[in-house]
């Protein structure tokens, strides 16, 4: 069998050749291997600031239902007793967001863009105001006519101060016309009005419908002018670029929540009369305001607002709409 050898050698030389028709792989380049690093994770917590009003009981809906839960997200609520503990809370980052109004959004603003508003939370109803202008007990006073040149008890700089100035304007008093005395804290300005101590004064709702209720006259309320009255929910630029989807997650929620106490207000009272300062004299008669469905406020809305601001010179710097509010975390 002399003859197997050469042909074994042709053989091989035979697959040596075609081997060396075959490309040989370049090495494995290792940063061409790993994948593209994965965007930070979102933890799903919110931290909110609230002040005891009428607006945020859809967030105590949504705790009771387990709307957050079924979100997949942790919402703490942080308490506060008045406007300005909110906004150190908001400009310090001890608060992920707030319920607030387009004046207070343009104020936190003034120097950089710190919030947004992404959410109106509550609008005036044609039956269900968020703010009155009243008379005290046994004046004289009965139209917007009849406040010309009376000092109305106000909060400087906030929208009850706009609202004042807006709405009185519209119902026909001229700048000039308008007075104001500055009483900070609500339940004050309510007792001043109820004493006689101030002639008139701008309360929120309930109050206002309580002292309606115990002896003062409604002179105009905001129901006629739901363009101008609203708050907003309101995050921080952080919280809305770290952690855009618990945001979202969260307006969904809300929305569930606004759904079911349109649908069922009465089932909701305890919280109504807990959450809403609702007066001991109206806790057997009032009720649950109705909630606006999904929205932002309008670029004329916030056009108004940031002109107001600057006449006062409370803003200096011009403001764009995108600076105060971002619909981009509306539900889908």
């Amino acid at each position: 069998m002399f003859f197997r050898r050469p042909i074994t050698a042709l053989f091989l030389l035979l697959v040596l050749a075609l081997a060396g028709c075959v490309p040989v792989a370049a090495p494995a380049d290792d940063s061409a291997a790993q994948p593209a690093p994965a965007a930070q994770a979102e933890d799903g917590k919110l931290k909110i600031a609230l002040i005891p009003v009428l607006d945020i009981i859809p967030i105590f809906v949504a705790q009771q239902n387990g709307y957050f839960e079924a979100q997949g997200i942790q919402v703490e609520t942080v308490p506060v007793k008045s406007p300005q503990e909110r906004d150190v809370l908001i400009q310090t980052g001890q608060a992920d967001a707030v319920l607030t109004d387009l004046q207070s959004v343009g104020l936190l603003n003034k120097e950089q863009t710190r919030v947004k508003a992404v959410y109106t939370a509550r609008r005036p109803f044609p039956h269900a105001p968020l703010f009155r202008i009243l008379a005290a007990p046994g004046s004289n006073i009965a139209t917007p006519a009849d406040l010309k040149g009376v000092p109305i008890g106000i909060s400087n700089n906030t929208i009850i101060e706009y609202l004042t100035d807006r709405i009185l304007a519209a119902e026909g008093l001229a700048p000039g016309d308008i007075a104001k005395i500055e009483v900070g804290a609500i339940t004050v300005r309510y007792e001043q009005l109820m004493n006689g101590n101030i002639r008139a004064a701008v309360l929120p709702d309930p109050l206002a419908q309580g002292a309606i209720a115990a002896g003062a006259t409604l002179v105009v309320d905001d129901s006629g002018y739901a363009e101008l009255s609203q708050s907003v929910l309101t995050f921080t630029t952080d919280a809305l670029a770290a952690r855009p989807q618990t945001v979202t997650k969260f307006l969904a929620a809300w929305e569930q929540a606004v759904a079911e106490l349109n649908a069922h207000p009465e089932q909701y009272r305890a919280i109504l009369i807990e959450q809403g300062r609702v007066p001991q004299n109206l806790q057997d008669s009032y009720e649950m305001p109705p909630f606006p469905t999904r929205g932002v406020p309008t670029e004329t809305e916030v056009a108004d607002v940031i002109a107001w601001l600057k006449e006062k010179g409370l803003v200096t710097r011009d403001l764009a709409y995108t600076d105060m509010v971002d619909a981009a975390f509306l539900p889908k």
